[in-house]
This record gives C-alpha cells, sequence and structure tokens, in this order.
C-alpha cells in the first residue's frame, strides 16, 4: 500500500470519518524485521482518547495509538465481486436467516431475539445431587439477529437482550458481520467496548448453483427426503438429542431437502441439508463418516441436492463455513465458492 500526497505521506482522515473503510500506515513495535511500517485496510469503528479502533474484513480489530499513526486516507469500499452472483449483504443475511429458523422469536425494533433450546434429563450426581441443563441448539438459533435499527440505543438494546436470555436460562449471544458493503463493524466494535467476547467466526460463501449440478459425481446413491428421519440424525455431528427443538430447526425453512448416502449400521456415510429460497439454494449439514472420506462422497451429496434446487428454479447458492475448516475451504474452492463476508458470534461475558 502506498499512500502519499505531493510525494510525502499525508494523515488525511479524522474522527469525523468513523464509518468509513480507510487505509493507514502506522508505526508499531510488532513490525516485521527491517520494516519502519505496518498497514491497516478496514471500517474505522472508533477514534477515542487517541486511539483508532480498524476492523479488518475478517473480524480482527487493531487499535492504534493516534501518535505512531503515519498516514491515512478514505477508500473506497471493497471492489465488487468478480465470480459467482451478485449478493447485498442484507439479502444474503435474510436469506440464511430463513434458513434456519428458531423455535422462539421476539423483535426487538428491527433485531430478531431467537431461542430454541431442550432439556437434558436430569442425572445423579456424588453427594447425590440431581442434575439437568438446558442447551441451546446451535449458536445461529439463539442469537440475536441484528439486521436495522433496534429502536433504542445500541447499550439499551443489548441489555435487553441480555435479559431476555437470562430469562430463558441461556447465554446471551450476538451475530453480527464484517467484509463487505454494509455489514456491521461498527457494532461489533460496540459489542467489544461493552463487554461482549467474539466466540466463533465463520466465512459465507457464495457461489453459482449451476456449476455445481453440473458436476461430473455420483449421485446414484444419494437419497433425497423432505423430512428428517433418525438415521440422518445419527450421522448428524451435532446432534444431542431428538428434541422437538432440534427437528423443529432443521426443518424450517421454504424449502428443504435432506440427502443421505446409505452407510453402515444404520448411520449414512453421508448426509447433506439444502434450503431452496427463491433463486438461492443454501447448503448446510455435509458431513461424511471419517472412514468414508476421499470418496467424493460430499460432492455426490452436493451435486444432487443442486440439482433438485436448480429444478425449482434456484440459480445461486450459499454455505457458511468456520474459518478454521481447512478441508472444508479446499473442497468450496473447488465448487467456485468465494468470501462473500464474515459473520461473528459474541456472548455476553460477566465481569
Amino acid at each position: 500500500m502506498e499512500i502519499t500526497g505531493g510525494g510525502r505521506l499525508e494523515v488525511r482522515i479524522t474522527s469525523a470519518d468513523v464509518g468509513k473503510r480507510v487505509s493507514v500506515r502506522y508505526v508499531t513495535d510488532v513490525a516485521e524485521p527491517g520494516e519502519k511500517f505496518t498497514d491497516a485496510v478496514g471500517v474505522l469503528t472508533s477514534w477515542d482518547t487517541g486511539v483508532l479502533l480498524i476492523t479488518r474484513k475478517s473480524g480482527e480489530s487493531v487499535r492504534i495509538p493516534e501518535s505512531g499513526l503515519v498516514a491515512g486516507k478514505v477508500v473506497p469500499a471493497a471492489p465488487a465481486r468478480r465470480r459467482g452472483p451478485s449478493a447485498t449483504f442484507a439479502e444474503l443475511a435474510r436469506a440464511t436467516a430463513r434458513a434456519w429458523q428458531p423455535v422462539e422469536s421476539e423483535p426487538l425494533g428491527e433485531w430478531t431475539l431467537r431461542a430454541s433450546f431442550y432439556e437434558v434429563p436430569p442425572e445423579g450426581r456424588p453427594g447425590g445431587a440431581v442434575v439437568g441443563r438446558r442447551v441451546g441448539f446451535t449458536r445461529r438459533a439463539n442469537s440475536v439477529l441484528a439486521l436495522g435499527d433496534p429502536g433504542l440505543p445500541v447499550a439499551e438494546a443489548l441489555t435487553h437482550a441480555r435479559a431476555w436470555y437470562a430469562a430463558r436460562k441461556l447465554p446471551a449471544y450476538v451475530q453480527a458481520a464484517t467484509g463487505a458493503e454494509g455489514t456491521q463493524e461498527l457494532l461489533c466494535a460496540a459489542l467489544d467496548r461493552h463487554g461482549w467476547r467474539r466466540e466463533v467466526s465463520a466465512e459465507v460463501r457464495i457461489g453459482a448453483l449451476a456449476p455445481i449440478g453440473d458436476l461430473d459425481a455420483d449421485v446414484s446413491a444419494v437419497r433425497l427426503s423432505r423430512t428428517v428421519d433418525e438415521p440422518w440424525l445419527r450421522r448428524y455431528q451435532r446432534f444431542e438429542e431428538a428434541s422437538p427443538a432440534v427437528r423443529s430447526v432443521l426443518s424450517s425453512g421454504p424449502s428443504v431437502w435432506f440427502a443421505s448416502v446409505a452407510g453402515t449400521e444404520g448411520v449414512p456415510a453421508a448426509i447433506g441439508r439444502c434450503v431452496v429460497d427463491g433463486r438461492w439454494a443454501g447448503f448446510m449439514a455435509v458431513e461424511v463418516d471419517p472412514g468414508q472420506r476421499r470418496r467424493g462422497l460430499a460432492t455426490s451429496v452436493m451435486t444432487a441436492l443442486a440439482r433438485q434446487a436448480l429444478d425449482e428454479g434456484a440459480s445461486a447458492a450459499w454455505l457458511q463455513v468456520e474459518t478454521d475448516n481447512d478441508a472444508a475451504r479446499a473442497l468450496y474452492d473447488g465448487m467456485g465458492f468465494a468470501p462473500h463476508h464474515h459473520y461473528h458470534h459474541y456472548r455476553w461475558v460477566e465481569a
């Protein structure tokens, strides 16, 4: 990166540029050996008490002392994608939410509070104690979908959310996104300031649907069903209890399909889930028996689901993959999926 003005390094940003995408150069003690400067590009999310906070596309926050700032300027939003379908953050965020609907929800302005939990039966403990527990089925179905205006100052909205989840004996989570035009870098910074801590991050990837349906994959052994059954659940890695909450979330969405490839002892060798919603087909829960990997089963499952979605009129695909799942990311790279934005789950942590 080069920031010059008439041959000179210049700082051309101020605190009035909070909320804009910026490119800065600054002095740091952790620069590579022999380097004097380090660069950062992202959204300027705060400039308080002599410290700048810049949130990168990945959601990582960079704190820069104002005294170390060497150059800076406002830069345009990241260029539009050159492959795959076009999609705004808001459109994609709502499509992904419709594909994983909670059992219970409540509006908070334009935000949505979501909960989907089940009770694990009590068990005996040493000393005669009987202990049960309440489990939230996935963070996505047990978090605040913070799209739009909550109708309250953010601090008050977060306090309301904490009380709502406490009443249900659940940890309080907020889902927020970074890395695309219209994402929520300012909200992420606010969450950090108010004591919420990021627990997990994932990429939302998009791609054209037709190339997946055209893959040379053996789909003859893939069975598609409208309903989730016991064998499918036994392969599903997030499955703990055959509770109504689990089945409700998995079965939610405009047009839901479950795929499976027969395995041994009543457990499929591979499974997958797809939700068709207008032009979008969302892929989830694609899992393969560890002993059956490298046989193309994941590709077969996704190809069969893609062909079904194409028959229903979909043309674009999305999926979510955690940032540390290198094997899955490599598979999806080969299918033409590319990152659109990142989403993060922040948890309230008591002081």
